[in-house]
């Protein structure tokens, strides 16, 4: 078994902080995009799309999207579950997970396509689309904030993969230019105590 990693990545940067939270170690083979290492036949059969990170089994099996790997190892190591004990739990983890990709990442995602300096030579960016994200963002990040206001943890009282996923997410939303208002007291707090994680260093 081996975690195809980028260590600059978001997504892989997601399953090891995750990982780390579990106490799983696991062997990374560094993968470089920058390099588009990832383009390759070799890695396109491993990953059609060539993203990253990708868990290869030991019978060849290849898994890819971080929370799916993320996922796997909740399964396969049962003890301090971060995707829920109790159905209700589980629900409402799911919920949160998705609102973290469909509300933050994928505005996100569409800052560092059009509006990063990085992309700019190699796609044909559109400002007005970085804006609109970037807006979007700020919306969002105070709804998140008020929900903060009521617990210490993303999806409850616990830990969960949705604060791994958050982080690494929110992070890299800062690479972008597209980070959150110091003014949102609740998810300031949060983002300092999930820093301040040894994990975080994952």
């Amino acid at each position: 078994m081996k975690l195809y990693d980028f260590t600059a990545g978001p997504h892989p940067r997601r399953v090891r902080i995750f990982l780390a939270e579990k106490g799983i170690d696991v062997p990374l083979e560094q993968i470089n995009i920058m390099t588009q290492e990832n383009r390759t036949d070799a890695f396109l059969a491993k990953n059609p799309f060539g993203g990253l990170p990708i868990l290869e089994l030991d019978d060849g099996t290849c898994i890819a999207e971080s929370v799916s790997i993320c996922r796997y190892f909740d399964e396969t190591h049962t003890e301090n579950p971060l995707f829920g004990k109790t159905p209700k739990q589980k629900a409402v983890i799911d919920m949160w997970l998705r609102r973290v990709e469909l509300q933050l990442m994928a505005h996100i995602g569409m800052v560092w396509i059009h509006g990063h300096e990085l992309n700019a030579g190699s796609l044909n960016q559109i400002p007005e689309a970085a804006e609109q994200s970037r807006a979007r963002c700020a919306v969002n990040y105070k709804i998140f904030d008020t929900e903060l206001a009521t617990r210490e943890f993303m999806a409850g009282d616990e830990y969960s993969v949705v604060d791994a996923i958050a982080l690494a997410t929110i992070d890299f939303a800062s690479f972008v230019d597209a980070g959150f208002d110091d003014s949102l007291s609740n998810l300031k707090r949060w983002h300092e105590a999930m820093s301040a994680r040894p994990s975080a260093q994952a």
